[in-house]
């Protein structure tokens, strides 16, 4: 577990710790005195646990003097620690221009750049901690009631010790709309567990939050988890699905045995989340009182089987679109952008999908940007990527009271460092999940 006290130091001329002059967080503006001033542009503002900031500005002389071949040295505080400490040093560029990597943030940190003509207004750049969300599997159907209860676990990164967790569920009435439903704390370790009964079937789209506490001044959000939610069985007439969830286009054998029923008609009836039940398929019961039906739904369905006076328990079949995805390119340097688009079919016209990025450590995902599809069933995010390796991507659409959720192929990215005296500018933040 990597401690929140910590930040990797760039490589070359970051050298040993230093101490940061007093008084360092004012800005210094050209005067009869000092005729230059020195500008800081941090990007991006807020980011998860583990990734990289781009720093960079311009030296501005209004004497003439020169600007570029400047000597700078730039210093990070990290909130929760003493004292300012050397990032690394640097030189201006071409029109004064300057760029630093600061890699693998773990908690907010404050910024500032001082050269011998000045120093720069402080910047700061926001972490959130990276969380991850670990349950049963997805392809397991879970049943209502209080001898059902469900257990979610999962870990804060760097541990945060004491934060507030919130288990929330995606509402049945509307997309990006969620509903707390367990309360928690981070333990010893970073860890948490949340243990939910379902009390209704249907889709359960599921995340966690952790509210802002201590060394972080935003609230992190977990993977999502999608689930199928059923009502426990009336052993006088069972109903099962042979596949959960489905993927849209994809069939299924609803199967179930009808207690003392040999030869008995059975009618299999089915609703949408709008739609009131009507009979899909009539049966009748073999020797021993089973029945089969088949079924290829193109989106989330409740069924439930009948016979006579007798009915089954309420059974929620997921169907997941197929979502693809692709970048503009696969390399690009730090601080530019790329276009993450694909398709999801079938078409949902203005469903959220989700740019997810991997986490830097402990795998998994998180949210880095959100995009709408268009009534064709694409969609496209434009995206600036900052840091510098190997990182990987993947578009996830979300679940709903529709569609189960889905995730595309993972789309590997190259980022390249930007050079030294790359002008930096100012990006508008992206979009995060309500």
């Amino acid at each position: 577990m990597r401690s929140p006290k910590l930040i990797a130091i760039v490589a070359g001329a970051a050298g040993a710790l230093a101490l940061a002059p007093g008084g360092a967080s004012a800005a210094h503006h050209g005067s009869a005195v000092n005729p230059c001033r020195l500008t800081m542009v941090a990007e991006p503002r807020f980011l998860t646990s583990g990734e990289s900031a781009e720093l960079g500005g311009q030296l501005l002389c209004t004497n003439g003097a020169p600007t570029s071949g400047q000597p700078l040295t730039v210093y990070a505080h990290v909130t929760g620690t003493p004292g300012s400490q050397v990032l690394g040093s640097t030189t201006t560029g071409a029109g004064g221009f300057y760029s630093i990597l600061a890699p693998s943030l773990t908690a907010d940190t404050s910024f500032y750049a001082s050269a011998p003509a000045g120093h720069s207004a402080t910047r700061v750049v926001h972490v959130a901690p990276q969380v991850t969300l670990k349950g049963p599997p997805e392809n397991v159907q879970l049943l209502t009631g209080e001898r059902h209860g469900v257990t979610f676990s999962g870990s804060v990164d760097p541990l945060d010790e004491g934060a507030e967790v919130l288990l929330q569920r995606e509402s049945a009435t509307s997309s990006e709309d969620w509903l707390v439903i367990k309360q928690g704390t981070v333990g010893a370790g970073g860890a948490y567990s949340l243990t939910h009964n379902f009390g209704r079937p249907g889709d359960a789209n599921l995340r966690v939050v952790v509210r802002p506490h201590r060394n972080f001044g935003v609230r992190a959000i977990s993977n999502t988890l999608s689930y199928s939610i059923s009502q426990r069985q009336n052993p006088h007439l069972t109903i099962n699905s042979s596949t959960f969830p489905l993927i849209a286009g994809q069939s299924t054998r609803i199967t179930g045995t009808l207690a003392g029923g040999a030869g008995k008609p059975v009618t299999l009836l089915a609703r949408g989340y709008a739609s009131g039940f009507v009979a899909v398929a009539h049966g009748t019961t073999d020797a021993n009182g089973n029945y089969s039906f088949e079924q290829s739904p193109l989106q989330s369905t409740y069924y439930r089987v009948s016979s006579a006076s007798v009915t089954s328990a309420l059974l929620f079949e997921g169907v997941a679109p197929v979502t693809t995805a692709g970048a503009s390119a696969g390399t690009v340097q730090s601080g530019q952008a790329l276009t993450f688009s694909g398709t999801l079919t079938p078409a949902r016209v203005g469903h959220t999908v989700y740019l997810e990025r991997q986490n830097a450590f402990g795998g998994g995902y998180h949210v880095v940007d959100v995009g709408t599809v268009a009534a064709d069933g694409s969609y496209a995010i434009v995206h600036v990527i900052f840091g510098k390796g190997a990182e990987v991507f993947r578009v996830k659409a979300p679940g709903d009271h529709v569609n189960q959720a889905s995730s595309s192929a993972q789309i590997p990215i190259q980022v390249t460092p930007a050079p030294a005296g790359t002008a930096l500018r100012v990006h508008p933040p992206a979009r995060l999940p309500d």
